[in-house]
């Protein structure tokens, strides 16, 4: 897939760069001007699509250890369900045996593929052979799962993507339009297949991709992942949903200077456990509820 990907973006590459707009930067007047904005904004939108996507091929999800357990909260006893990488063999009141089964603590999750605990919105992906954490769909495009560590990533890939096919769609316009009309095209016969194909392609991705980018950011927006979703359908009161802003900081993080680049901030990393996939904040007035 990775292969593909990269054969779609050379096509798309050789088509508007070397056939049309790197050449017409040479004819001079309006025609210049328009060439240079295109291959301005092309080569912008390009770079930050292939580093969002290796980004997100290259980037581990994130796993749960092999011995995480969860750690007590030894005030009430009960298992935190945020992170406990240390344990020391203590009793968490689950009298489990080597092969889990249901823990005695309904607040504990257990994966019976793995035959370990879960921490929250950890997920198994049945591809990969592993829980994920805050797994969000294990995407064959990028070869990887979509976690916790690397959601942004996939999203500004997203973003990028979108943005990109839809400038190739809108500057090869003219010329699909000379396709089915007495316009001259200038080209060879291979040049003119590639381009119309790339066209066709570009405008697809375009349209597909608008309606996954917008699903995305609606989940986002609600602090939920694609498998999430259908889990909120049977429980409308969302523990983690925190506000817009809140839920939109908890994958972009706080620092605005790195929206829109597939990395995060040191500050952020460092004030935001969060960002590491294991802990995740919740609803107080819900919490109220559920002790009730």
């Amino acid at each position: 897939m990775i292969v593909l990907v990269l054969g779609i973006i050379g096509v798309t590459y050789y088509v508007v760069v070397v056939a049309n707009y790197g050449p017409a930067l040479f004819h001079g007047g309006l025609d210049s001007f328009i060439a240079f904005l295109v291959l301005v904004l092309f080569h912008s939108l390009l770079v930050m699509l292939l580093w969002s996507y290796f980004a997100t091929v290259l980037t581990d999800p994130g796993g749960v250890p092999p011995n995480w357990r969860p750690s007590i909260d030894e005030e009430s006893g009960d298992a935190d369900p945020l992170v406990g990488l240390g344990y020391e063999g203590m009793d968490l009141g689950l009298n489990q045996p080597a092969t889990f089964g249901e823990p005695a603590n309904p607040q504990l999750r257990v994966c019976r593929k793995c035959n370990q605990f879960k921490p929250p919105r950890c997920h198994h992906c049945s591809v990969c052979g592993r829980c994920i954490l805050k797994m969000d769909h294990h995407c064959v495009w990028v070869v990887n799962c979509v976690g916790a560590l690397n959601y942004k990533y996939f999203l500004l890939f997203l973003f990028y993507t979108f943005l990109l096919t839809t400038l190739v769609t809108l500057s090869l316009l003219r010329l699909f339009i000379a396709f089915f009309t007495d316009g001259v095209i200038n080209g060879t016969p291979g040049t003119l297949v590639a381009t119309f194909v790339t066209f066709v392609l570009n405008l697809s991705f375009a349209l597909s991709i608008m309606g996954f980018l917008v699903m995305h950011i609606s989940l986002v927006l609600g602090n939920t992942t694609t498998i999430e979703a259908f889990e909120k359908k049977t429980n409308p009161k969302w523990q983690y949903d925190l506000g817009r802003r809140k839920n939109f900081e908890q994958v972009f993080g706080v620092d605005k200077r790195c929206w829109f680049i597939p990395a995060y901030s040191e500050e952020d990393l460092e004030r935001m456990p969060v960002l590491r996939g294991f802990e995740y904040p919740t609803r107080p007035d819900l919490d109220e509820l559920q002790q009730l």
